[in-house]
């Protein structure tokens, strides 16, 4: 064979999307961070600009241990079809054999480790597919003391998510002008002056704490209004009135304006992906502010908003799901069911029979639920915070929850858990307790009813659950906090990459299949996984270190497999924190951001319990080997059915999930037999 010429590829362009330092994406890109599936689409994702000379060295030693098995030319394409498993259409690529078409060929997007995802078949009903899902949205960093913003809805919507999280809590009037002010200073000339409020008042209103009117205050009537009568919402302008804040309630977080979140999704749902997007709604606000919240959605979701059933005919409680595809560039909201009021009875006495309007604001102030979610924690000054206030939903809210009605969790069994629209909210713990006691009742009910997972609340820092586990219990929406960077967020990039965001469960977890149980509903296999590693290619540095030359980098490999325990309903050590794999390899230490590993292979031998579609080679972690503690530098993940297998590219992602042109060059060996 002759020797070969290295390939003419463009060099590697300077200016990279991220930070070198930190690895934090742009404002006006964040979609090159992964988590939610977007990532993966990307171009720098699939290809290389340059070949190193480690690589380009690597390269022709393998053109040429071909050229030897197989022969050159028609050997090529018998090795696209032993090894490769390519593609027929491949072969003409490869057609006159030469080295530099074959480097070209292993540079371009038919050598990345990740499989292509099919187009996503939308037409089964919404609740038979795994949902890209974010908690707590709104926050830019711990549950505690951080920013709300919108920026982060943005962020979330571009990267692929399509359930977003919005808690709503009642606004405050916004501060006067100057020359309002001196309006008021002219009007009130003479009056007492109100004193100043207390440290702790401004915590109760900081906080939205409505149990009680300030003293300054006249009391509020109780004399009841007439049966007639329903809520008025404030409709004059915006600019003047109280509107609806987003925040963590009883937490130092900063609020942002509900309106504000409403455009920002507007704008920014349907960027990346036609298909729909849930807002899951979490409400503590008045019947005034409900009022207003209707008002603004219908505004700036006009066209897009889910407000009527597809089928006005079919009763509330007996609605049919829609397909996936009948709900294109539509978004669903997820809110607490409020039944209609009966109507009124002519003549009733208005002291038994008090009217909408009054009943609701008794219920908003004097018998509000505490939230589930909420932690209990002490404010300043040694109180105790009061549980976080669920306001009871007005019937104009409530109606918006067409498909995605919300009902509170008391059991599989309670008469609202048969409703084809109904949805469960749990956190990870009450999600496990269920699967512990009644795993088949649990497998039976998300085969066909949507199910919601959360962080609990105890997460200050915002790290996130292990969401294999929940999916393999199917549930379809798996909340995780988009604001901390871990494996979490790692494992949902891999279930969800390169899609829309909306992934099919596999075909026994679906509502047409027979099977009853976790444990049988997906064939569990055997798995032998073989990898060969041969160099790395651009690989970038830990935030911590500034120097090539200290940069001692090794690959972690772990699975991430369904456990026994899982199977058989038992307690999940750990619960359903998100951690390492399961089963555990890594390769020696070497040296430099451009590796060369020697062709050392690393082996994952009869390892059981696989189940291919929920399976996760989590992660190729490149790991920084220091003395205390060795911090990550890059990584990939995959879902098992989606790992190619052949001579491979793993694209690598920095410690903050953004896109590199960091790369692994190995070859893959998979063989999955019967158990």
């Amino acid at each position: 064979m002759a020797t070969p010429s290295v390939p003419a590829i463009e060099p590697q362009k300077a200016g990279h999307h991220r930070d070198s330092k930190l690895g934090t994406p742009k404002l006006d890109q964040p979609q090159l961070q992964a988590g939610g599936g977007s990532a993966a689409a990307s171009s720098d994702t699939k290809i290389i600009d340059y070949l190193s000379p480690i690589f380009s060295n690597y390269l022709k030693i393998l053109y040429e241990d071909l050229g030897k098995r197989y022969g050159v030319g028609e050997g090529l394409k018998q090795w696209l079809q032993e090894e490769q498993h390519a593609p027929e259409q491949d072969a003409e690529k490869l057609k006159d054999g030469s080295f530099s078409v074959f480097a070209n060929y292993l540079s371009t997007v038919q050598s990345n480790a990740l499989q292509p995802l099919d187009s996503v078949d939308s037409s089964y009903p919404i609740s038979n597919y795994f949902v890209s899902s974010s908690h707590n949205t709104y926050l830019t960093g711990n549950q505690l003391s951080s920013e709300s913003s919108v920026d982060a809805y943005k962020n979330v919507l571009l990267r692929g998510c399509r359930c977003v999280e919005i808690d709503v809590w009642d606004g405050e009037p916004p501060s006067s002008s100057s020359s309002e002010d001196e309006a008021f200073a002219i009007a009130s000339k003479g009056k007492k002056e109100k004193p100043e409020l207390s440290f702790r008042k401004r915590l109760e209103l900081r906080f939205g704490r409505k149990g009680s009117p300030p003293p300054e205050e006249p009391p509020v009537s109780v004399s009841p209004p007439k049966v007639v009568d329903r809520i008025q919402p404030w409709r004059s302008n915006s600019s003047t009135r109280a509107e609806p804040r987003v925040l963590h309630g009883y937490t130092l977080t900063k609020d942002t304006p509900f309106r504000a979140v409403c455009a920002t999704i507007r704008d920014y749902a349907f960027v990346t992906s036609d298909l729909p997007v849930i807002i899951s709604l979490e409400v503590h606000t008045s019947p005034e502010q409900q009022e207003i919240m209707v008002e603004i959605m219908t505004e700036y979701w006009k066209g897009m908003l889910v407000d009527l059933p597809l089928d006005p005919s079919q009763p509330s409680d007996e609605l049919a799901l829609p397909t996936l595809d009948q709900l294109r560039k539509k978004i669903l909201v997820k809110v607490k069911y409020t039944p209609a009021k009966p109507p009124a009875v002519a003549g009733a006495n208005p002291t038994t029979l008090q009217a909408p309007s009054q009943l609701t604001k008794t219920a908003s102030v004097g018998s509000i639920a505490s939230s589930t979610s909420s932690s209990s924690s002490d404010l300043p000054g040694g109180e105790k915070k009061p549980p976080a206030p669920k306001a009871k939903i007005t019937e104009a809210l409530g109606k918006l929850g067409i498909y995605t009605r919300s009902y509170h969790f008391h059991s599989l069994d309670q008469p609202e858990a048969k409703i084809p629209t109904h949805i469960f909210s749990l956190s990870e713990k009450s999600l496990l307790e269920v699967h512990e006691t009644q795993p088949e009742a649990l497998f039976n009910h998300n085969k066909h009813f949507f199910m919601r997972a959360y962080p609990k609340g105890l997460r200050l820092n915002s790290s996130n659950l292990d969401p294999s586990i929940f999916w393999r219990t199917g549930v379809q929406i798996v909340a995780l906090n988009w604001q901390c960077w871990d494996s979490g967020m790692m494992l949902n990039e891999a279930m969800f990459a390169g899609s829309n965001g909306w992934i099919l469960k596999p075909e026994g977890y679906r509502s047409g299949s027979i099977s009853s149980h976790q444990k049988s509903a997906i064939p569990h296999h055997n798995l032998d996984l073989s990898i060969e590693f041969f160099a790395g290619q651009d690989i970038p540095l830990p935030p911590e270190e500034d120097d090539p030359k200290d940069f001692k980098p090794y690959v972690k490999i772990e699975l991430h497999v369904e456990k026994h325990e899982e199977r058989a309903a038992e307690p999940i050590s750990g619960g359903g924190r998100a951690k390492g794999g399961q089963v555990k390899l890594k390769t020696k230490t070497r040296r430099t951001p451009n590796p060369d590993f020697e062709r050392e292979v690393v082996k994952f031998e009869g390892v059981r319990g696989v189940t291919e579609e929920l399976t996760f080679i989590s992660r190729f972690k490149v790991m920084d080997d220091e003395r205390i503690r060795d911090d990550l530098a890059a990584w990939a993940c995959f879902r098992l059915d989606r790992l190619r297998e052949g001579l491979r590219l793993i694209h690598l992602y920095d410690s903050n999930g953004v896109v590199t042109k960091g790369v692994l060059l190995v070859r893959i060996r998979k063989t999955v037999s019967a158990a």
